[in-house]
């Protein structure tokens, strides 16, 4: 799990690695924001980095030499390589594309940026860029999962217009969005010193959450997704890093800031966040599935924008069934051993309490979150929403009902109801 130094830009030495892709050209606006934000930038450029933007542009914007060759006589007289290693602290790669990540991801060091990163114990931090095809290819994702566990952190990418016509997830972040992640950054470890401190009652708990909606590709193009906005799961990150839990949120597609102190991973498929989630789940003390997860994806996503056909009235889809994550974990959590409490939501149109009741028992959750999204102002992509708490711990089975309220104030009800569960739940 990454854990970054608590800082903004400023006052951090910073080692720029710039990539071959097209988005490099993004960096030199990168380079100057980061340098307008206080921090100290050194760039060091691939080989093919160099053929979309030039290392003197980059030295006019960082005014530092360029590196670019891990074989540079002079450089190299005094094991330069070595020196920039450990003058950094920060080493942000943007952009990062899919042959850089793989060759990270299996530890090659035959360039200087690659060989930079295996010898520096800085925070390291990469901007994905590339086509959405790369992105989305299993082996891209299998290097995302490597990457996350060696201690990277990747922001973004983005989803939108590409270079070569497709539209999709793949874009590099704009540098603005970059710095801004940057000054949110925190070190997601709890400070406090007095553990027995009534506003910090989730100190030194692991608190896993999703959140938002998931994308299930049909073609280049088009996806099938759902109204959710993330707010809530959002709001239930924030609030659990308020009460001094380490926080690792997973988040589908949304367009919202990273809560503070809270540490994020975007993921757009169904697959991507089950992968994800079971992997945070051995390694926490709650688990909330608040993700509004696609039920189905496409058998065979198209390899090209699927065309319609003038003389044909309908078209056939052939769905599969995605995992079903929270009862994965759930289940997961049984034959472990009690690890970790799992929190599920149900979004209904009517029966709530029956149809929640149902889910807690069938997927063998500890509690449930139960909204009635046929309320109007109340739900999906709402500021408010109330809710149905039903639970099981210790003392038996409970349950609650929450008026409607701001989802930042509910959020934090759900939080301390689990942790009350939690506090009571039997030792496996």
């Amino acid at each position: 799990m990454t854990t970054l130094s608590a800082t903004p830009v400023a006052g951090r030495r910073i080692l720029l690695g710039i990539s071959a892709g097209i988005a490099a050209y993004k960096s030199a606006q990168l380079a100057r924001l980061l340098r307008q934000a206080g921090g100290e930038v050194r760039a060091v450029m691939t080989q093919g980095a160099q053929a979309f933007i030039t290392p003197l542009t980059l030295q006019a914007l960082t005014g530092e030499p360029v590196r670019t060759s891990l074989l540079d006589p002079e450089a190299e007289a005094g094991m330069g390589h070595i020196e920039l290693a450990r003058w950094a602290d920060l080493i942000l790669i943007a952009p990062a594309t899919a042959d850089l990540m793989a060759r990270l991801a299996t530890g090659q060091a035959d360039d200087l940026l690659t060989t930079l990163c295996l010898a520096s114990e800085a925070d390291k931090l990469m901007a994905p860029a590339m086509n959405q095809a790369m992105w989305r290819h299993p082996a891209t994702q299998r290097n995302v999962i490597h990457l996350e566990q060696d201690g990277w952190r990747l922001l973004g990418p983005d989803s939108g217009d590409q270079a070569c016509g497709d539209v999709g997830p793949g874009r590099m972040l704009e540098p603005e969005a970059i710095v801004a992640e940057l000054g949110r950054l925190r070190d997601p470890t709890p400070r406090r010193q007095d553990a027995a401190t009534q506003d910090t009652p989730a100190l030194g708990l692991h608190i896993a959450i999703t959140a938002g909606p998931t994308r299930e590709p049909l073609d280049p193009v088009r996806y099938l997704s759902n109204h959710s906005s993330g707010k809530m799961g959002f709001a239930l990150a924030a609030a659990a890093a308020e009460l001094g839990a380490r926080v690792s949120l997973i988040s589908g597609p949304v367009s919202l800031p990273t809560p503070d102190g809270v540490e994020r991973i975007d993921v757009e498929t169904a697959l991507q966040m089950h992968e994800a989630s079971r992997r945070l789940a051995g390694d926490c003390d709650i688990f909330i599935g608040c993700a509004a997860v696609a039920d189905y994806r496409a058998e065979a996503p198209a390899e090209h924008k699927i065309k319609k056909v003038e003389s044909e009235d309908a078209l056939t889809l052939r769905l599969v069934k995605n995992p079903d994550i929270i009862a994965d974990i759930a289940n997961e959590r049984d034959a472990a051993g009690g690890r970790p409490f799992v929190v599920g939501f149900a979004a209904e149109t009517r029966d709530l309490e029956a149809y929640a009741r149902d889910k807690l028992t069938r997927k063998r959750l500890d509690m449930i979150v139960a909204n009635d999204v046929s309320s109007a102002g109340l739900g999906f992509g709402a500021d408010d929403n109330a809710a149905l708490l039903l639970w099981r711990d210790g003392e038996g089975e409970g349950g609650e009902s929450l008026p409607p309220q701001p989802k930042t104030q509910l959020a934090r009800a759900v939080i301390e109801r689990a942790l009350g569960c939690l506090s009571v739940r039997p030792v496996h």
